[in-house]
This record gives structure tokens, sequence and C-alpha cells, in this order.
């Protein structure tokens, strides 16, 4: 989305949204206008719509915290930083935690924030008298909002209480919904609903709005989630028999400023460097070296490293190198890595930085985050083939996702070896066993989409054997008691009726 869009939710202030639910959750969002006036016209139409994307991006202002849960609590990535900052994070990397952990509270208020201005919209544009198109388009797109806002909190924490609508004072006693409930009767049905009001592509000055493409594929996830393998996959294949989208020829495309809204791109989260208030990325500074004025948090483990596939010659899947740095390969700014720029575990994560070159502020970053891509569509259609007992037809899906990955010798000029693809490097996977496909599946997720901060979740849906033995080097770790985290004590101190 461009300035138009990102700019100009500034118009509206949460009045004291800080510190949860409560504050917020009765509140109207007001501005220039007192909320008596606003809601009028096609314009606030437009703004109240706008302002409902600010809760999914990376700025200073939001502490979303999704990499810390999606990462950081996984066997992919240890807290990193120094050892004195940030505790919060590191009882959740040791899994030490307890409801009073700053992290649960950041992502409840942020995520409720979302659901909350969400359902402003859709409790008070439908009274504007305004182009009856466009009016459905905005509904359809708050309600890809609240359903994106409740399917990550259902991740994090579980059952969680459901609102659906501006609440009164009186109102705010509100037990946990299921998640099951939560799926079935707000994800599933506003996905539906959103696919069909809205388009598949915007105009330039729109692009980043939620489009058709982005609700069947949440909705995909949300199968794929549930377990409903037949309808996942049916859901997928709609993604890929529309031909709307690709996997670029080359995988760092997916994290370059350069190709922000490409053809891979499902649905991306934008940022814009240089804006006042500041719109910028600040995942660039906290995953940076300290070099590079950066806070070195989130470090790949050494689990991570080991995961990628070498050829018998040693030539490595050119993934690992596009997705951390490591020790003596080529960095950011013209340098070489060095492996005592992240003391706890000797690498840094990569997809999320900038050089000098493109940002002088390593906090206000411009780069996308990438919510959902079109390789993570090819995957769990792939997943959804194979668990509904289709292992031989989940390779096309799998083995299209390697061969983009040994292509990178194709077109990256800058790899030993170009353009020729060294022997042995990513051969297909053949063998149709369901057990082997589906470990074939769960090793190229984790390496085609490490530090995108899915893993933890993908841990925990794969089950508890599977959990268990990823997180064996995290002695804490019980996944009974941890595949959700706690409800933040501050909302459970104001809303007596959770149990």
């Amino acid at each position: 989305m461009k300035k138009t869009i990102v700019k100009t939710f500034l118009v509206f202030i949460l009045v004291n949204t800080a510190g949860g639910c409560k504050k917020f959750i009765t509140k109207d969002l007001v501005g220039q206008y007192p909320e008596s006036q606003f809601y009028q016209t096609e314009a606030q139409a437009v703004l109240a719509i706008n302002a409902a994307y600010q809760p999914l991006a990376f700025t200073t202002s939001n502490s979303n915290r999704l990499w810390v849960f999606g990462d950081v609590a996984s066997d992919d990535a240890a807290k990193g930083g120094n050892p004195g900052d940030q505790a919060d994070i590191e009882f959740i990397d040791q899994f030490n935690i307890n409801s009073t952990n700053g992290n649960l509270a950041s992502m409840w208020t942020l995520l409720y924030d979302g659901i909350t201005r969400s359902n402003i919209v859709l409790s008070k544009v439908p009274s504007i008298q305004m182009d009856t198109k466009l009016q459905a388009r905005i509904l359809a797109e708050a309600k890809f909002l609240r359903s994106y806002y409740y399917f990550e909190l259902t991740n994090i924490f579980g059952d969680v209480p459901l609102v659906l609508k501006p609440l009164q004072p009186d109102e705010l006693q509100i037990p946990q919904s299921a998640v099951k409930t939560i799926f079935e009767t707000v994800i599933e049905p506003d996905l539906k609903d959103a696919a069909i009001n809205l388009p598949v592509n915007y105009t330039v000055a729109n692009v980043g709005r939620a489009t058709s493409g982005a609700a069947i594929a949440l909705l995909a996830k949300a199968f794929l989630y549930e377990q409903k393998w037949d309808i996942a996959a049916n859901t997928a294949a709609k993604i890929i028999n529309s031909n709307v989208y690709d996997l670029m020829p080359l995988y760092t495309q997916n994290f370059s400023q350069k190709f922000k809204n490409n053809a891979e791109s499902v649905f991306e989260i934008q940022h814009l460097t240089g804006q006042d208030p500041k719109l910028g990325n600040e995942l660039n500074q906290y995953f940076a070296p300290q070099v590079d004025g950066g806070y070195y948090f989130n470090a790949p483990t050494q689990n991570f490293v080991n995961e990628f596939e070498t050829t018998g010659t040693g030539i490595v899947d050119p993934r690992l190198d596009y997705t951390i740095g490591r020790d003596s390969m080529p960095w950011f700014n013209n340098k070489i890595f060095d492996k005592v720029w992240s003391p706890s575990t000797g690498y840094l994560t990569r997809k999320h930085q900038q050089s000098l070159a493109e940002v002088t502020n390593k906090s206000d970053g411009n780069l996308n985050y990438v919510s959902i891509r079109y390789a993570d569509v090819l995957l769990w259609y792939a997943e959804a083939l194979n668990e509904s007992g289709h292992s031989a037809e989940a390779l096309v899906p799998l083995n299209r996702i390697r061969k983009r990955a040994r292509d990178s010798y194709r077109y990256d000029s800058s790899r030993v070896g170009y353009p020729q693809i060294p022997g042995g490097l990513l051969p297909d996977v053949i063998s149709t066993s369901q057990y082997d496909v589906r470990r074939a599946i769960q090793h190229e997720r984790r390496v085609e989409l490490g530090f995108e901060f899915h893993r933890y979740f993908d841990l925990i849906r794969w089950g508890k054997d599977f959990a268990t033995q990823a997180l064996k080097e995290k002695p804490n770790f019980n996944y009974e008691l941890n595949k959700h985290f706690p409800i933040p004590q501050i909302e459970r101190d104001r809303n007596k009726a959770l149990h």
C-alpha cells in the first residue's frame, strides 16, 4: 500500500490504547473530528479501514513481537542480543514464562487493537451513504483483517474472548471462546465473504490492501491448521489455479526493497522509510549486528544451520546464506560477516535487514513483511495433499520449491559457479511414502520459510511428539503447558470472566 494508504491512518488516535483490551475496546477512533461527526463520508470510511491495517506493522510504536513467538520460542533461534537486554524475551526462549511477561501484553493489546478497529469499520461503515462497490470492498477488508488478527491471537494464546462489535463498559466481562469456535464462526465465514467482495488486484495507489487471493490463501491456512485436509488442498488449489501468483526467479527477491509486492507476494505488510511520524520497519535494527547499529536479536541456532542440505562436494543449499549471516561470508555494506557479532550463536538473520546504502536509520527500514507468499501456499498444498492420501501428487508443489532454490545458481551472478547448478544440489524428492513426504515437507518448510515467523506455530500444530523432539534443547518446554502462551495478567485482572 502506498503513502496514501499507510499515512492516512495517522488522522486517527486510539484513546488510551496502551495497557490492554479494556482501555480501547469501548472507544471510537477520534482525531480531527469528534466521533459524532465522523463515519459520515466515503473519505472517512477509507480513513477508517486504513487505520485497521496499522497494527499489522513492525513500527516502533507497535511493539509487534511476532518474531519472538514464531522464531525465538522455536528451535530456529535464540534471543541473541546483549545478555541483559530484553529479559522477557529470554524467558520465552527458555520457556520460563509467566503471565506478567511484557511480550504477552504487547501482542494481546496490539491484536485486539486491530480487532477493535476492524469491528468499528464493520459497525459504522454500512450506514454511510457512499459508492456501494467501495463500501462492500471496505467491509471485506475489515473482515479479512479481523480474521487475520484472530488467527494470530489463537495461534499465540489459544482460547480467547470473542469480540465482534464495539462494546460498552458493562459488556467487558467476556469468557474465552474455544479456538474451534473462533475458526468456524468467525475466521472461516469472514474469509469466505471477503474473498467474494475483494478484488484480485489494485491500482498502484492501493497496492498492499487485502485481495481476494489473500483471503482465499488465509482460508486455506485456516483449514490446514484445523486439519481439514481435503478442503485445505482444494482451497490452496484455487490460488495455484488462478495464475495470479508465481515464484520469483531468485529466492532473495522476496526480501529486497527493489522487489516489494512482487508476483510471489500474496499478502504483504507495508513499511515506508523517511516518514513523520515514523512508518519504517524496526526489525532492521533489532536483528542487525552492533557494528551496523543493531541489537543482534533473533540469532539463528546451529540446529537451524544444520538443517540445510549439502552436496557430496560441500555445496550448501543457497537459501542458507540468503537467510543468515555466518562467519567469513559476505554481509551487507561490503563487509564480511564475523561470528563475534553474534555472541550467543555466531549467526544472525538477514531477511529483514537492509544495507546502510538503502536506509541510514536502522530503525526506519522500508522492507515489507511478507506474511503470506506463494511458496508458503505451495507447501500448504503439498501438506494437505499428503495428509489426505495423495502423496505422489504432493511431490509436484514440493519439488517446485526445491527447483527454485537450485535455480539460484542460474540467476544469481554473485554465486561461485554461476550459472551452472552444482551436481547433486537439492535433488527432487521421489519417495511416495506418506511418512517420507511428510518429513520432506516439514524439512522444506523450515529451510524455505526460516525466520519468517512461522516455525513455532508449525511445531505446535504438528503435535506433541514432533514439537518435543524439535525443542529437546529447551528442557523447560512442555507441550501441554506451552502450546499456547499465558493470557496476560493485566487482562485477567480486568476481565474476571477469563478462566
